[in-house]
């Protein structure tokens, strides 16, 4: 299927199905448990009723807003994906040059294959992704590296102080030990998809945690990452701990993990340039709310105190209309520019943005609205 006849996010993820091994499409494709958050980010945000209007001049719609004080071309940025080079050559700075050109930001995960400086070479300097880790000395010196990337926005996540159990990820191997059966089977799956082969080991070394650097020697192995980030993830931090982010980041910090309207108050409490709606794409504590279900609570709870983001679930330009009309200020987008990415690298990446602002303006024409600061919660016309 070419380019120009890929329609919708399904068609994304069966052409990176094709394309990517088993084991890398299950990490981006899979949740956490029996993947019941994972189903209701998608069903419910889908479930959200726009209102409809007729004969209104929509002879001039404005896609372009704010986020986290930054003009992009419409309200959505690209959301933190770990592991992104592996799904192409270097993947998060392919993904990161479509994001440039298409006017919208790109956040780049700690986890990323490429580093900080990488990313921020192709032309624009990406948002940061941080988790808290008990070695804080490396948490400083990375931000201090995004700073001086310059990193406009610091995302900080705070919905994973240990990763959740993921039965797709056991069954694949990505997350089983790593014996020599194991990697046998890996490396079997990796030569039945030769053109992945041939992007990934042709022109994407080297395969590490670019932003690892300082605590791996460059030799370290994937399966030396993980083990590092899992004895490192920090399980007693509190609200508290976060005046250490604030103390080596003078930027906008937007807090990312957001599900009940108390967390939502604490976030304002301690200062957040905005907050994010969301579980983690349902990759972490299966059978929570869905991260929309979440979100109408949150608008109350904040009052307009900042700013709002949703994650989870966005497949479309309508889901940022739906979110738009649900009260946040524009949304995150994973999975889709992750499946688009591996199937088809930057080329993908920018055909996936193009199409979805294409989708939000066809949305906002059809929903009489002509602008997105029109665009606010009214209790009486949407619902879930």
């Amino acid at each position: 299927m070419s380019l120009d006849r890929i329609a919708s996010y399904e068609d994304w993820r069966c052409r990176a199905r094709a394309r990517l091994p088993r084991m890398l499409f299950d990490y981006i494709d899979g949740g956490s448990f029996d993947e019941v958050t994972l189903a209701r980010n998608a069903r419910d945000l889908a479930a959200v009723e726009v209102q409809q209007r007729v004969l209104r001049d929509m002879s001039a719609v404005e896609t372009a807003t704010i986020l986290a004080g930054q003009r992009v071309a419409m309200p959505l940025a690209l959301a933190p994906v770990g592991f992104a080079g592996m799904y192409a050559a270097r993947g998060e700075a392919q993904a990161a040059r479509a994001a440039r050109v298409s006017g919208v930001p790109f956040c780049l995960s700690t986890l990323g294959v490429c580093s900080i400086e990488e990313v921020a070479e192709t032309g624009a300097a990406p948002w940061f992704q941080l988790y808290m880790t008990k070695d804080r000395m490396f948490m400083a010196d990375l931000m201090a590296r995004a700073a001086a990337a310059g990193c406009p926005v610091l995302v900080f996540t705070v919905d994973l102080p240990m990763p959740g159990p993921r039965y797709r990820d056991w069954r694949s191997g990505m997350s089983a030990q790593h014996n020599l059966i194991g990697r046998m089977r890996q490396a079997l799956d990796g030569m039945t998809h030769p053109r992945w082969v041939a992007d990934l080991y042709g022109r994407g070394r080297p395969h590490r945690f670019g932003n690892l650097s300082a605590v791996l020697p460059s030799s370290a192995s994937f399966a030396d990452a993980w083990d590092w980030v899992r004895a490192n993830f920090d399980r007693s931090v509190t609200w508290r701990d976060l005046d250490f982010i604030r103390r080596h980041w003078n930027g906008p910090i937007v807090i990312k993990g957001i599900l009940h309207p108390e967390d939502a108050h604490e976030a304002v409490g301690w200062g957040a340039d905005a907050i994010v709606v969301s579980n983690h794409g349902g990759r972490q504590l299966d059978g929570v709310r869905s991260s929309v279900a979440a979100l109408p609570a949150i608008v109350d709870a904040v009052g307009g105190r900042t700013e709002i983001l949703l994650d989870g679930g966005v497949r479309s330009g309508l889901d940022i209309l739906r979110a738009r009309t649900l009260g946040a200020s524009g949304v995150l987008m994973g999975r889709a520019w992750a499946f688009a990415l591996a199937a088809a690298g930057q080329a993908g990446v920018a055909r996936l943005l193009s199409t979805t602002r294409s989708e939000l303006e066809a949305a906002m024409v059809l929903a009489g609205r002509s602008n997105l600061e029109g665009v606010v919660r009214d209790k009486t016309e949407t619902s879930i």
